[in-house]
């Protein structure tokens, strides 16, 4: 039955999807799905801060939106939060965090010193669910050790003082430095009872480190905001396992929501060639990687190393494969009234796809996909529901910038 409703999803996919093949730049063997080779990745709102209202319009199948640059001259931005007073804060790859305030740029000081190179750098930003009482700003960024030459995944915690980061400290470093400069994974998200989701890629040289679970490489981890595990983390009574680890068996994790109503947990991630999924994450769970995969080896089209089935009993199927490659990144939630439309509906931003797909979906499948904003602002790498709505929209990019997608009348 699974493989009928994938083929169905295939035959939907690509009557929806017109690009069909890989883009040509996809075409070494060294690349990642989301187009990147591995030496180089390559209503208003009143109270917004956003700037001018003026943008284009779009139609879709249910919903006419506007698309409206707040800012430009991004340097690969990565990711958008949110403070209370409307203003935003981008990071952008090379180590910079930027404050957004009525379309004009302003760097935040005290960021710490990241390892920039290949997909590395500064990563993910969310501020603490009471941010107004303790002002703290949370980021993920790849680290170096002392040697300079391997990295890890790490996450910082600092004080947002104007447009300072003070008493800035390392609350969590993954625990195995490796070499490769790639899957990274570093998105954060928080669930209801305020403890931090944030996901770490398998690194890349090495991925059978994400059947490990005494590896943080390939895991989604829960923590507290202190970042310690945990307590009630799946594994913490198990020996062999590390305590912070809440699932596993994941390539590289780059988009991730949690459903405030529900508290389910979402997450996109890149596969090899094709592969790429949308799951559901549930604690203590396999996701599979690299053992099963739908995705296939970069050169030779063929069964990718170290996969040994499609499917397997005790590991998970992703509950929906992109296709064709979208290379995901960024997913937002449509939870507010602007967007009636849209409402209940994913918005998973793409790389190479240079799309974001709404994903329509009920509890066992999804049921409908529509693409958006197709090759009209690039590579997308963060896809965000601001406080009041409206959906915010990073393109990854040498002079990328930030947009807001607001109904449109």
């Amino acid at each position: 039955m699974y493989w009928l409703k994938r083929s169905f999803v295939l035959l939907a996919a690509l009557l929806v999807v017109a690009s069909g093949c890989d883009d040509p730049e996809d075409a070494a063997t060294d690349q990642d799905s989301d187009g990147s080779a591995e030496s180089e990745e390559s209503n208003q709102e009143s109270s917004s801060n956003d700037g001018d209202s003026q943008g284009q319009t779009f139609d879709t199948q249910y919903q006419r939106f506007q698309l409206i640059e707040v800012a430009d001259s991004l340097e690969n931005p990565w990711a958008v939060a949110f403070l209370p007073d409307g203003r935003k804060l981008v990071t952008e790859r090379p180590g910079r965090l930027q404050i957004i305030d009525d379309g004009e740029k302003r760097e935040v000081s005290g960021v710490p010193e990241v390892y920039a190179h290949n997909q590395g750098g500064l990563l993910d930003v969310v501020i603490h669910p009471e941010f107004e009482d303790n002002q703290w700003v949370y980021l993920t960024y790849s680290k170096a050790d002392d040697g300079g030459d391997q990295t890890a995944t790490a996450l910082a915690r600092g004080v947002l003082d104007g447009e300072e980061l003070s008493e800035v400290e390392d609350i969590f470093v993954q625990d195995r430095y490796s070499s490769t400069g790639r899957h990274y994974g570093s998105r954060l998200a928080w669930t209801n009872d305020h403890k931090l989701l944030m996901s770490i890629g398998d690194r890349g040289a090495d991925p059978p480190r994400a059947q490990d679970l005494g590896d943080h490489a390939g895991t989604l981890l829960r923590l507290n905001d202190d970042g310690s595990p945990a307590e009630d983390n799946p594994f913490v009574d198990d020996d062999e396992a590390l305590d912070e680890i809440y699932s596993y068996g994941h390539r590289n994790i780059q988009g991730l929501i949690v459903d405030p109503e529900t508290d389910e947990i979402w997450a996109t991630e890149h596969g090899p060639r094709g592969g790429d999924e949308l799951n559901r994450v549930e604690a203590g769970k396999n996701y599979g990687w690299p053992t099963v995969t739908l995705g296939r080896d970069y050169g030779s089209q063929e069964e990718f190393a170290h996969t040994e089935a499609r499917t397997m009993e005790g590991m998970e199927d992703p509950f929906y494969e992109f296709l064709p490659t979208h290379a995901p990144s960024g997913l937002a939630l449509v939870t507010g009234d602007q967007f009636d439309a849209w409402q209940g509906d994913l918005l998973a931003g793409g790389l190479r796809s240079r799309r974001i797909r709404r994903v329509v979906f009920d509890d066992e499948e999804v049921l409908h996909e529509e693409e958006l904003l197709l090759h009209e602002i690039g590579r997308i790498r963060d896809v965000r529901e601001g406080p009041q709505g409206n959906i915010y929209v990073l393109s990854d990019e040498s002079n990328g910038s930030l947009y807001r997608i607001e109904p449109g009348n």
